[in-house]
């Protein structure tokens, strides 16, 4: 199984975000994560579709884009046309979280669910033939930087156990490092967001190596 690594823009540098991307793709990186906050759903305030849109140009990687926002529907176009290539939404962002799906999977986009670490896998069998990732937060939405929540690891195992063999990328999200990817690959994660991770040390030199260093890991 090869693991994705997918950098989170919430840990970079915002007033260089351009020269960020750049960096993180000459260093390995494998997506790039992007989490949009609205200030409601999660108490803080991120990016909306423009700044996303801003930041295509600068990198070929494929955009990962994460609504921590709710209601989450009237703003999925937007983000698709901004330059996502795969779209995330909460079970929680909507009344509808199927029809959120097909949404996004009509607009040419892949389709994830996203879990709360208070959120339960049930309902996630209804959803499996909409779905492209399920996205497993290992911390609460809404901040990077806080301490992965190791109980949620016998979720990503449920998870995977649901999945089966089916072409359905699971996605860890928060607190991601050296001292658990491996534990996470293991369970059946296949990509992992990793913010603070990545970009400490503020350098290109510094991104390859924590990239490098958690696929060494694994």
């Amino acid at each position: 199984m090869t693991v994705k690594i997918a950098p989170s823009v919430l840990s970079s540098d915002f007033s260089r975000l351009g020269e960020e991307l750049a960096a993180v793709e000459r260093a390995g990186g494998d997506w790039v994560h992007i989490d949009i906050m609205d200030g409601h759903f999660v108490p803080n305030i991120t990016f909306g579709p423009s700044v996303v849109k801003a930041m295509r140009p600068h990198t070929k990687l494929p955009f990962d884009v994460h609504l921590m926002i709710e209601p989450a529907d009237p703003f999925i176009a937007a983000f698709a046309e901004a330059g996502a290539d795969v779209i995330s939404v909460h079970k929680e962002g909507g009344p509808h979280i199927h029809r959120s799906l097909q949404v996004i999977r009509s607009l040419g986009k892949k389709a994830g669910v996203v879990l709360n670490p208070g959120t339960d896998v049930g309902g996630l069998e209804y959803m499996l033939n909409e779905i492209d990732l399920v996205l497993v937060m290992t911390v609460n939405p809404g901040f990077g930087g806080q301490a992965f929540i190791p109980a949620v690891v016998e979720k990503v195992k449920k998870v995977k156990a649901l999945i089966g063999d089916r072409p359905i990328h699971i996605e860890i999200d928060g607190g991601v490092s050296t001292a658990n990817a491996g534990l996470l690959a293991r369970a059946g994660a296949d990509v992992l967001v990793a913010g603070t991770s990545v970009f400490k040390g503020g350098t290109e030199a510094d991104y390859r190596r924590n990239i490098q260093a958690l696929r060494d890991s694994l």
